[in-house]
């Protein structure tokens, strides 16, 4: 009889890896935390992957990127209740200092709307175990070759706007 039970399927979260040819790549800082993400996040019904992606990434970095620019690099098993699709564009250096994160939490202590992510930087690959959590570093070390990424992406470069 357990045939009979419905299946659960994990969520789905979409997010964008941005790369740079040196072997970089661009996270962000979740407020309140100690951890660096992707930009990434949850999809909305009706909503493509892509779509998501393209969404997340504008609501978490300000950053603008078009969906030709992006490379499929698929769905991945993350946690138990979550699995995440991946895009990936190769970058030229933009200045964290001009991203933001329009997009907002109200925070239960003080009660104030606050970014979602809170910084941003690039970083060398061999910095992702450190700052990233244990899920999303196996998955950019160990499950992606990302050095092997930068290379096909090499030549359809994105040309990101900062909103």
């Amino acid at each position: 009889m357990l045939g009979l039970l419905p299946s659960r399927h994990p969520r789905l979260s979409c997010g964008t890896v941005v790369l740079l040819e040196s072997r970089e790549l661009l996270l962000c800082h979740v407020t309140g935390q100690r951890h660096w993400d992707l930009p990434k996040g949850g999809i909305h019904a009706g909503e493509t992957p892509i779509d998501a992606a393209l969404r997340e990434t504008h609501e978490e970095t300000g950053l603008r990127l078009g969906a030709d620019a992006l490379l499929d690099i698929g769905r991945h098993v993350y946690t138990s209740k979550k699995d995440l699709h991946l895009f990936a564009c190769l970058s030229q250096r933009i200045d964290p200092r001009e991203l933001h994160c329009p997009s907002t939490f109200i925070d239960r202590v003080s009660g104030r709307a606050r970014p979602e992510m809170d910084g941003f930087g690039w970083f060398g690959f061999d910095r992702i175990e450190r700052l990233c959590t244990p899920k999303l570093a196996a998955l950019l070390t160990r499950r992606l070759d990302l050095a092997a990424l930068v290379g096909q992406l090499d030549a359809a470069r994105c040309e990101p706007l900062a909103a």
